[in-house]
């Protein structure tokens, strides 16, 4: 941009931009005024001097250049007649189209120079004025309506009758258009000529002969005229052009100004559009140029439009030349801030201020709704302005395409919300105003006349609501209620004014107030500072929606497009062959039972064909049913629409998914990939953003898929939700039909019965999003889309392998008849495995040791369902551990070790990392327990036999934490009793087995002392196994008593015995959790007597084995029956050789008493299970105080 007082400088074209320079005038006596003047754009060659004429030429005579095109005046016809050139009636929308940025926003007025200094002149002017105003967000555009215009076009074509009546009726019953008087001509061509003597080279008058003056002076008329009724272009020819293009420029639509400049004046922003010639060079750099007939004084009129035209173009100095009929006189230089101080011209700058804030205020504050042409007009010699809302009155009576400003007014809001969404990342702001905007473009145009506008501003408006992002309702950018200018309504509540904004008149006023939206009753009120202030009666509408909820949000944004392919479907010719749908009628979603369905073999088939299809893509094939053409608009826009449903229809998948509305979220994901199938029928190439969205929808089918599958108990209700369609599903569907069948993705997105089924589709849907992402090369693009996919192929291969493998568990428990391992359980297996191998190969592709290590874990557990398998095959007093067995045992055990190995340390993962622990140490446990249980001593020696078992057993207690503090512990501690107990045992049984090698026996007797021990202090720890340590200290005795079997002194045999009894009354505390169990159940019992559900005799409370615990008990009182005879018989003796009283009396005393009551109490046939143990407890608490008394005796 560049301010007007620079000389000889190129002025930029249209479009460029520089920082603006500040310029202000100032008035003598305190009466100063704002005004800077910034050039945007200007046709004008660089300034020239202007000729000065000699005195006494005459303007009379045409020069020899007259009417020729020049480049100082602009071209011929633009500034032919000077400043009094009529205005275009569609001025203002040239402009506004050029610099579109400025509309809406930024500034507040857009109209030719001529209009403004009009408006400013009301108070003083006694003329008549006739404008249009119309409202594009905060700017208002002003056109000349000249109503003579627009009657004499009525009565030739018939358009605007309604206008015509209504003014005939309410303003001027008896018009009749009014010539322009000889003089009006006479003056045009003076000026006309002085203007084309002034830019001649020499600067000296060349008339032509005077025979051509009246042939030259009769076609400006006759021309201007004709300009002026062909600038009013044909309702209906105008939209049609511009629908094809809405960038086209129509006759009457171009800005034909010589200048277009940004003018502030005050605070008021306007982009004004002047013809003015300026004329520079030498002393003067830039003036203005008039012609004054020197018999007429300058009037205030005229001063002002002078001054006016001065300061829009920033000119500093004014140029007059005086002639008396048409002879030049003199001529006299003026500064600008002069002429408001000239005689017979004097005015007050501030007035002009004031003036100029009223209006615009008046006008803000009722050309309130968007759209709608308001009519500003004040007949001739009359004190009073009114305003109309010529759309309103045109409604009622016609069709609104009777206003030829409706096509404009709507192509603008088009281009205003088009320029505001270019820049909408950055002002989410504006969304409302966005949205404001094209609903009232919308509202003024016909689908049939401009389908492309209508479907475009729909995928706009689809746009404006985020679907990759939750709304940010709170947030401080996005206001919801904004209070600025912007905030303006298309539903205007009609309040009356006050006072101080023009009151509505009283009924003394004329008959038509109720047609006029506002009056102004005088226009000496224009002249009061503050008047009118701009108080926006207007609700602030242009807050955008909020929405409740993803889902309204999405059926928002498919309603858009819904009417956006409704556009471009009606515009596209219907084909003859194209299959008639009807709109209401649903389309069937192809419900398919898995017995159709053909299972994954038919699975894997559709899969290759639409592989092969996608591949297709690439090579740039595409197909449209209904006949659209590549590259049309139609073509393009549906492109849009549909991958907008597709990526509405995701969203609200996706949300139905978090809901756990499966069936809802599989049709959602239906239509979205129906959407997209249809986008791929219809485009060249895919773009990469769109093959990854494909992989998103995909990877979701396959995510709902698994869902479905895992929660088969609601399958009614999923499939009463899949198979629920709206209306407007329908239609979207219908418009896809006309591109395509919409089957591509069918094998993904059937509602299967069938869990195998389910579970291989969503497989298949990964597989199929890995695959695009493979052969579109989008991997290493998006690398966390990758590891998406990849983590859930091994997911669900997981799963997959999972579901196989239980039902060889099942097949195998079923087995009954037939001992081999069936064919069907070793299908299974090698699914399942298979399924576990590529699993454990996405983990590890990507890194994920944690889920490597469980499917590495499961296949380990597979193996041990094979080994299971493999055993009883021959009967069971037969049967001996297979090596099959031991084959897939170590088998596992590689497996079990592998996770180990993955995980690395248990911090990676603890939880992992103790699992893995426990199925390894049960799997060692299990082998070494069914070699121990059935040995298979038909293929090897004893001797290796238990050294296998041992190892075995110990590699399982290396694996069974028992020190960390887990819910596991318990277990764990009670498997490494259980290993130290078999352990001891089997020693134990090797001792009294062995024959022969004492090194190796006292070997075995340590090593069964020593986990005996092991084994007692472990349960010792458990509060719920009385049973297993009593079983353990019986088993101690029994050693103790093979150990004194083999003894022959008296004294070692007495020791034996004594720490065999100490054994026995160890267990007390095991005998006081059985007695208070049994207490424990015996008042439950007693609890619920009175109800019918009494628990009967043999059931145990917490898990009491009753019969295991009378059978240890009876074991117990004949081993403790035994030990004390035997310990009495050889004290006895002892005593006898001896003599003398010591402490083993008194342990002699104390067994024989024990040994009494012992006795009887077995004897006591009646005694319950709880009388016995309180006997038992009792007789052991004896023991143990004789015991403690005698410590150092005998023992």
């Amino acid at each position: 941009m560049e301010e007007l007082c620079g000389v000889g400088a190129a002025a930029p074209l249209r479009g460029d931009a520089e920082d603006p320079k500040q310029g202000s005038a100032l008035f003598p006596g305190g009466n100063e005024v704002k005004s800077s003047a910034v050039v945007k754009y200007s046709s004008a060659p660089p300034q020239g001097a202007f000729a000065r004429l000699q005195e006494k030429t005459d303007l009379k005579l045409p020069p020899a250049n007259w009417l020729r095109e020049s480049a100082k005046l602009g071209p011929a016809g633009t500034t032919i007649l000077g400043n009094n050139k009529k205005s275009k009636p569609f001025s203002s929308f040239g402009m506004a189209y050029d610099f579109i940025d400025s509309v809406g926003n930024d500034v507040d007025v857009v109209s030719d120079s001529e209009n403004i200094k009009k408006l400013l002149k009301i108070p003083y002017s006694k003329s008549h004025v006739s404008m249009a105003v119309h409202r594009i967000g905060r700017t208002l555009l002003l056109d000349e309506l000249d109503i003579q215009e627009l009657f004499m076009r009525s009565s030739q074509t018939g358009d605007w009758t309604w206008l015509k009546e209504f003014y005939q009726r309410l303003i001027d019953q008896k018009w009749q258009r009014k010539k322009k008087s000889k003089e009006h001509w006479y003056q045009k061509a003076i000026l006309s000529k002085f203007l084309y003597y002034s830019i001649n080279g020499d600067g000296a008058a060349q008339p032509v002969p005077s025979t051509s003056k009246q042939h030259q002076e009769g076609p400006v008329s006759g021309e201007s005229d004709e300009a002026g009724r062909a600038s009013w272009p044909a309702p209906f020819e105008m939209p049609s052009s511009l629908s094809e293009d809405p960038g086209a420029s129509n006759q009457g639509l171009k800005n034909d100004f010589v200048r277009n400049i940004l003018w502030t004046f005050e605070d008021i922003h306007m982009l004004v559009g002047s013809n003015m010639p300026i004329f520079g060079g030498g002393r003067y750099p830039a003036v203005s140029l008039r012609l004054r007939d020197n018999n007429k004084p300058i009037n205030v009129l005229t001063g002002i439009d002078y001054w006016l035209d001065n300061l829009i173009c920033n000119v500093p100095e004014l140029v007059m030349c005086f002639h008396v009929n048409g002879i030049v006189q003199k001529y006299e230089m003026i500064k600008t801030e002069d002429i408001p101080n000239l005689e017979n011209s004097n005015f007050s700058t501030k007035v002009i201020k004031d003036i100029a804030q009223n209006i615009l205020s008046f006008l803000k504050s009722n050309c309130t709704k968007e759209g709608h042409t308001y009519w500003l007009f004040k007949a001739s010699g009359s004190d009073i302005v009114k305003l109309y809302d010529l759309t309103t009155l045109c409604e009622e009576t016609e069709d609104k395409y009777q206003n030829p400003f409706t096509m404009p007014v709507a192509i603008l809001l088009y281009k205003v919300a088009c320029n505001m969404m270019l820049k909408k990342n950055q002002n989410k702001k504006h969304y409302g105003t966005i949205r404001t905007l094209l609903l009232n473009c919308l509202k003024l145009l016909d689908n049939g006349r401009h389908p492309q506008i209508i479907a475009s501003a729909n995928y706009m408006l689809s746009e404006l609501f985020q679907l990759d992002e939750p709304k940010k309702e709170d947030s401080t950018d996005f206001p919801i209620n904004g209070n600025s200018d912007e905030s303006y309504s298309e539903e205007e509540e009609e309040m009356p004014d006050s006072d101080e904004n023009g009151s509505y008149s009283n009924s003394s006023d004329p008959p038509d107030d109720n047609k006029a939206v506002a009056i102004i009753k005088s226009v000496g009120e224009l002249s009061v500072p503050e008047k009118y202030k701009s108080v926006h009666r207007i609700r602030p509408s242009c807050a955008f929606p909020v929405c409740h909820g993803t889902e309204e949000r999405c059926r928002l944004v498919l309603n858009y497009v819904l009417e956006g392919l409704k556009s471009v479907d009606s515009s596209v010719k219907k084909e003859g062959d194209l299959p008639a749908a009807d709109p209401s009628t649903p389309i069937p979603l192809k419900y398919e039972d898995e017995s159709t369905s053909g299972g994954p073999e038919c699975l894997e088939k559709q899969m290759a064909l639409f592989l092969d299809k996608m591949g297709s893509f690439q090579k740039g094939k595409h197909s449209s049913q209904s006949g659209m053409i590549p590259g049309s608009w139609q073509y393009k826009m549906k492109l849009q629409l549909i991958l907008k449903s597709s990526k509405a229809y995701y969203v609200l998948s996706d949300a139905a998914m978090i809901l756990q509305k499966y069936g809802r979220a599989l049709r959602y994901i239906k239509l979205a990939l129906q959407c997209h199938d249809t986008y791929c029928c219809l485009c060249a190439s895919m773009l990469p953003e769109v093959l990854v969205f494909l992989c998103q929808c995909l990877t979701l089918c396959g995510d709902i898929q698994l869902m479905l599958a895992q929660n088969a108990n609601n399958r009614a209700a999923y499939l009463e939700e899949y198979n629920y369609q709206t209306k407007e599903d329908q239609e979207i569907l219908h418009s896809l039909h006309r591109e395509s069948r919409c089957q591509v993705f069918a094998w993904a997105t059937d509602l299967s019965t069938d869990l195998e089924c389910q579970l291989s589709v969503s497989c298949k849907c990964y597989e199929a999003a890995y695959e695009i992402l493979l052969f579109s090369n989008l991997k290493n693009q998006n690398p966390e889309q990758r590891i998406q996919v990849l983590k859930r192929m091994g997911n669900i291969r997981n799963e997959i392998g999972v579901f196989y493998m239980n039902q060889a568990a099942a097949v195998q428990t079923e087995r009954v008849v037939s001992k081999n391992v069936s064919t069907t359980e070793q299908q299974l297996w090698k699914k399942s495995f298979s399924c576990f191998e590529k699993g454990i190969q996405n983990f590890e592709s990507i890194d994920d040791a944690t889920n490597a290590a469980l499917l590495l874990c499961n296949t380990g557990r597979l193996m041990r369902i094979c080994a299971q398998a493999h055993c009883a095959t021959e009967g069971d007093f037969k049967r001996e551990f297979s090596p099959e067995e031991a084959l897939y045992y170590n088998k596992a055990i590689d497996y079990y070790l592998k996770a180990l190995r993955s995980l690395g340390k248990r911090d990676v993962h603890p939880a992992v990392w103790d699992s893995v622990n426990w199925e390894l140490s049960t799997t060692y446990f299990t082998m070494a327990t069914l070699q121990q249980d059935y040995a298979p001593l038909s293929r090897k020696a004893q001797e290796q036999i238990e050294k296998e078992v041992s190892e075995a057993m110990m590699k399982s207690l290396k694996y069974c934490d028992v020190d960390t503090v887990s819910a596991r512990q318990p277990l764990c501690q009670y498997r490494a009793a259980t290993i130290h107990h078999r352990l001891a045992s089997m020693y134990h049984s090797c001792l009294r087995n062995q024959v022969g090698d004492e090194h190796l026996r006292k070997q075995h007797r340590v090593l069964a002392d020593l986990h005996y021990s092991k084994a007692v202090r472990l349960f010792q720890l458990l509060k719920d196994a009385p049973c297993e340590f009593l079983r353990v200290q019986l088993e101690r005795v029994a050693f103790a008593e093979f150990q004194m079997a083999s003894q022959n002194s008296s004294a070692g045999k007495l020791k034996t015995l004594s720490g065999a009894l100490d054994i026995m009354a160890k267990t007390r505390g095991a005998f006081q959790l059985i007695r208070k169990e049994l207490v424990a159940e015996s008042e439950q019992i007693s609890k619920d007597k009175s109800s019918a559900e009494s628990v009967s005799p043999n059931d145990s409370s917490a898990g009491l084995n009753k019969e295991e615990v009378l059978k240890l008990l009876s074991i117990f009182e004949s081993r403790m029956s035994f030990l004390l005879l035997q310990s009495i018989k050889l004290l006895t003796s002892t005593k006898k050789k001896i003599g003398g009283v010591n402490e083993e009396e008194v342990v002699l005393k104390t067994n024989k008493q024990v040994y009494s009551l012992l006795l009887r109490a077995t004897a006591n046939k009646s005694m319950t299970l709880l009388e016995r143990i309180e006997v038992i407890l009792n007789l052991l608490e004896q023991l143990a105080q004789t015991s403690d008394a005698s410590s150092g005796g005998v023992q």
